[in-house]
């Protein structure tokens, strides 16, 4: 039966359950010594730098998680607690309607748990940023912002949000911007430098990887509060134990989606439109919402 759910998860490609299964009878902790947590340790940093390279990041810059959920709680909470330590009146946290609820959840938490003002910015009936807006609020009291969060692509409608006119924005008034590009990396050209933003939340199985693993992209000065300590892992952002075949089958996904995007890309572009036009055929009063 056709599978027709890749918005929710994609299923593994064999490139990354290759990957997994070359791990599983090795062992050894990544933060460990001796050769077997050297053996572990490297296969950590290789594919830290397979997805740098194709994020167009810096390997220091890959924090790895538990997945896209993890890396949006990191990134939210983690950013207004950093900054509102450094400034108390930092207790703004600007961000769009239609984020996914990884990211609205924690944003409505702290809202409630710790008095942060959260801010969201409508869309138009594309599902598209509405930058005046955005600027109204930052522009209204900007030493009052923690920071802005603006999702890359959108997991419903599939919309691309003007983030490059986002990060400007904020960048006027050294204001950080998080992303959650969770939809985006494996379908778009996702670069982090050229993006701007402070932090990025990635996950593996939107892209063919396994569940259970994803990174938060973080600038070197970035230095968000951690909710999770312990073993002080990942620059003491994400304590806790690597999972060493994860992260080999996410570096595998994320080099296999790339290496076909376009191919990929052409075919299912191709395959939409012929199922679009047939509906609005048959349906005439249709509408397709996003852009």
């Amino acid at each position: 039966m056709p599978y027709l759910d890749h918005a929710a998860t994609t299923p593994m490609r064999p490139e990354a359950i290759a990957a997994m299964a070359a791990q599983f009878g090795d062992v050894g902790n990544a933060s460990s010594l001796h050769t077997a947590g050297r053996r572990a340790r490297r296969v950590v940093e290789e594919s830290r730098e397979v997805i740098a390279g194709h994020l167009g990041a810096n390997p220091s810059d890959v924090v790895f998680t538990a997945g896209g959920t993890e890396s949006d709680n990191l990134a939210v909470k983690g950013l207004f607690w950093a900054r509102r330590t450094q400034d108390p009146q930092r207790v703004r946290f600007l961000t769009s309607a239609i984020e996914h609820h990884a990211l609205i959840d924690p944003l409505m938490w702290l809202g409630k748990a710790e008095d942060a003002q959260i801010c969201q910015v409508g869309v138009d009936s594309d599902g598209r940023l509405d930058l005046e807006a955005l600027a109204e609020l930052i522009t209204h009291d900007p030493d009052s912002v923690a920071a802005i969060s603006v999702m890359l692509a959108n997991n419903e409608v599939g919309t691309i949000q003007p983030l490059l006119e986002v990060v400007a924005m904020a960048k006027a008034h050294d204001i950080p911007v998080h992303t959650d590009a969770v939809q985006a990396v494996g379908q778009l050209e996702v670069n982090f430098a050229d993006l701007g933003v402070a932090a990025m939340s990635v996950s593996a199985h939107k892209l063919g990887g396994p569940t259970g693993i994803g990174a938060l992209l973080l600038g070197r000065s970035i230095e968000p509060t951690p909710i999770l300590h312990g073993g002080g892992q990942e620059r003491n952002v994400r304590s806790g134990t690597l999972d060493v075949p994860a992260i080999a089958g996410f570096a595998a996904a994320l080099d296999a989606a790339m290496n076909d995007r376009v191919e990929r890309n052409a075919r299912v572009s191709a395959l939409r439109d012929d199922l679009v036009a047939r509906v609005q055929q048959a349906v005439p009063d249709a509408v397709l919402n996003g852009s």
